[in-house]
């Protein structure tokens, strides 16, 4: 799995001021149906919540498969939300009606909670990417990674007005036995990829259609990216991606609870 940036990445910049945050809320804040809100009032059911605040733990194991079978394929969107981008892939999955897995960075989140609602309330799913995208997380100790993991699960859940994340994606795929575990047991699927478009690192948008076309039988996890910079491309690859893959026959899912 490739390393996305190196290192904290451009998330980096905006960490400092979250962190003040995220610190004191440590020690509180602890793939078939979403988790549903946590506290308070559930929100009004959609593709991305159920009623009731359990958590109920899942597999551990990182799964690709999709829900909608062996012609399924999962649209994956990492790193935002962003003011810029994200509304427009919101537009480009709406027009095609392809809904997708938002896997939001947690400072990203609490900075653009509007945007957050807006995803819920198009049917998409959400995803723990972590509070600050550091993509060396497997390196750091376990109080450091559960920090990352379950301030980022609050400040989402938050953000969303109560939906919680369904899956954890490791910022770089910087897995390790314990944030899997760790996220499993708060009901978040530790969540891989099978085609890296390579989008973040901007290679035209011809290139981004041709990786999705030469790898997709590698399976049917597709990763984009809505953030960390210009985000045009994608928005451009997604516009031929997605008609393409319906003239193949493949229909638009979910990863695999």
């Amino acid at each position: 799995m490739a390393r996305h940036g190196g290192g904290r990445g451009w998330y980096g910049k905006v960490i400092g001021a979250a962190l003040g945050v995220t610190v004191l809320a440590t020690g509180a804040s602890v793939w078939t149906a979403q988790a549903g809100a946590v506290g308070g009032s559930s929100p009004k059911t959609t593709a991305s919540a159920r009623p009731g605040g359990d958590v109920k733990p899942v597999a551990v194991s990182i799964v690709h498969a999709s829900d909608k079978g062996a012609r399924g394929v999962n649209i994956t969107i990492d790193d935002g939300p962003d003011p810029v981008w994200t509304p427009q892939v919101l537009d480009v999955l709406r027009e095609y009606g392809v809904k997708a897995t938002f896997c939001m960075v947690g400072t990203q989140a609490q900075a653009h909670p509007d945007l957050v609602k807006k995803v819920v309330a198009a049917g998409h799913r959400l995803c723990d990417h972590s509070v600050s995208h550091d993509t060396t997380m497997d390196k750091n100790s376990e109080a450091y990674q559960s920090q990352q993991i379950l301030d980022a699960e609050r400040m989402i859940t938050k953000a969303s007005g109560g939906v919680r994340p369904m899956y954890y994606r490791a910022p770089g795929g910087a897995f390790t036995p314990y944030s899997r575990k760790l996220a499993a047991d708060r009901g978040m699927r530790p969540l891989g990829w099978n085609v890296d478009t390579k989008d973040f690192e901007q290679p035209g948008a011809d290139a981004i259609v041709a990786t999705v076309q030469r790898e997709l039988p590698n399976g049917p996890t597709l990763l984009f990216h809505d953030a960390g910079g210009d985000r045009s491309q994608t928005v451009d690859a997604l516009r031929r991606i997605l008609p393409w893959l319906k003239e193949q026959g493949y229909s638009f899912g979910f990863p695999v609870r």
